[in-house]
């Protein structure tokens, strides 16, 4: 499926545009701070129904005014509420106080969650960055964006798992210092939450063992083989039975405030050889790192659904030598991906590494007004 056009009202420094996209390669040209990535954000809001950068609705309208719109409509043959599709409208309203709109075909949602997957959709941006120097969070959030656009029933375990984990932990912190803590009701939330965590080991273990050549595969070309990584995935469910560490590890956990067993504690190991990526890996190795696990997850979900997403390329080219970023233009020009949205501050530099052709727009944003 292809972003055929976008109209946008007031999001962020963009008070009004109606742009038309090529199916294939879309550049945006402009100095930093002028609104490139907040089109290629208004465009990830109508695919995960919220910004890439703010959960915060009200922070994405313009300054001054009460309320943003963002519109799409897109092309390609789709199954839609049993009917297949040529065209499809979705669109996003936001005002000051009051709760999203979110509609397909001007209907409204139930709820949000049955968007996800309906567009796929993969960014690539600085803030991926975060994969490697923050918390385990941003590597699971990396899993869950992946999984979550193929499997509505890993969305639905772990939107459960996370509502009966913080019930878990409000308890823990409630009766932390009560000399008889209510070990019945704990044990109901525990036994409550091993089904769906089961589940979520399950698939984030499925996709690892299917996710993990596709990224071996992409960091070869990108780099020309001259590193080994690695890409673990790393559960305590590999090792021990759920239910038994909550009741062997429920003392400590009141003592802690919170629990400390369960999927919520999954992370990545990312490694240059041997070696910690984060100690041993420079920026440009860092980068490509990140850089192969994102267009692999589009690699991914493309043979997984049978539809290559959306891909946002946001800002990439920076601390990575030319022969790399020559691969990677290469590499997402090919058949294997789809429609292509990419920001750059340098026109004659997106000149150089992109094939021009019919199939290729250039967009000049300027204080957000786009040409």
């Amino acid at each position: 499926m292809t972003l055929q056009s976008l109209h946008i009202l007031n999001y962020r420094n963009i008070r009004e545009a109606s742009l038309e996209f090529s199916p294939k390669l879309n550049c945006f040209v402009g100095l930093n701070g002028q609104g490139k990535t907040n089109v290629l954000d208004a465009i990830y809001l109508l695919s995960f129904t919220k910004s890439a950068y703010t959960s915060q609705d009200s922070l994405n309208i313009t300054h001054g005014e009460e309320m943003a719109m963002v519109q799409g409509v897109y092309r390609g043959n789709r199954l839609i509420d049993g009917q297949t599709e040529e065209s499809l409208t979705i669109s996003c309203g936001l005002k000051r106080g009051v709760k999203k709109q979110f509609r397909k075909e001007k209907k409204d949602y139930p709820r949000l969650l049955d968007h996800i997957g309906l567009i796929p959709l993969v960014m690539v941006s600085p803030a991926d960055h975060q994969l490697i120097e923050e918390g385990s969070d941003e590597r699971r959030r990396f899993m869950d964006v992946v999984i979550g656009q193929r499997n509505r029933k890993y969305l639905d375990c772990l939107t459960n798992y996370n509502a009966l984990l913080k019930q878990r932990n409000a308890l823990l912190k409630q009766y932390a210092d009560a000399p008889n803590p209510p070990d019945d009701l704990l044990e109901v939330l525990e036994w409550q939450m091993v089904e769906p965590a089961e589940y979520i080991f399950k698939a984030r273990t499925d996709f690892f063992k299917e996710f993990e050549p596709y990224f071996q595969e992409v960091y070869k070309v990108i780099s020309g083989s001259a590193e080994t990584p690695a890409l673990h995935y790393i559960s305590q469910l590999q090792n021990r039975e759920l239910r038994e560490a909550y009741i062997k590890t429920r003392q400590r956990d009141l003592i802690l405030g919170w629990t400390s067993q369960g999927p919520h504690k999954d992370d990545l190991d990312m490694r240059l050889g041997e070696w910690p990526l984060k100690q041993v890996g420079s920026q440009g190795q860092q980068r490509t790192f990140v850089l192969a696990m994102k267009l692999a997850q589009a690699l991914y979900l493309a043979d997984i659904t049978g539809e290559a997403p959306i891909l946002l390329l946001d800002d990439i080219f920076d601390r990575l030598d030319s022969e790399r970023v020559e691969r990677i233009v290469a590499m997402v020009q090919g058949e294997q991906f789809g429609q292509i949205f990419i920001t750059d501050t340098d026109r004659q530099h997106l000149t150089e590494i992109i094939q021009p052709g019919p199939d290729a727009k250039i967009f000049h944003v300027e204080n957000g007004q786009i040409a």
